[in-house]
């Protein structure tokens, strides 16, 4: 093999490490801030805590998502004709990017169809919070 050709082919092997595998980051981070109330498949917890699976409350307040993941909430929401009452914490460190990986995770998981989201949509939500 002549050298240019080698040389080219080392560099196509080494790309991949160029960049970072954020395919199944929505799900780690499920996983990570999200299942141990919500479970593993999203089905919450009886009357306490919402089911994520076949929401409806996803598809009804999907612009309102991005700031009750950033904020918490501490009112009552109905999901599915169920209404549940206790505070979901937020979290203010997780960033826009790693908000959209997590939301088009749960948006596309367990029963949800919604259209995946960018991350300049989650931004422009965030900078809408109140």
């Amino acid at each position: 093999m002549p050298r240019p050709y080698a040389l080219a082919l080392l560099a196509l092997l080494a790309l991949p490490g160029c960049f970072s595998n954020n395919r199944h980051q929505g799900q780690r981070l499920y996983a990570q801030h999200c299942a141990s109330c919500h479970g593993d498949q999203g089905q919450g917890l009886a009357r306490l805590i919402p089911p994520l699976a076949g929401s409806d409350y996803l598809a009804t307040h999907r612009a309102e998502l991005p700031c009750l993941l950033r904020h918490g909430q501490n009112e009552v929401i109905v999901v599915n004709g169920v209404g549940y009452h206790n505070i979901m914490p937020g979290n203010k460190a997780l960033s826009p990017a790693q908000l959209t990986n997590l939301l088009n995770y749960v948006e596309s998981h367990w029963g949800n169809e919604a259209a995946p989201r960018t991350i300049s949509d989650v931004q422009a939500q965030l900078d809408k919070c109140p």
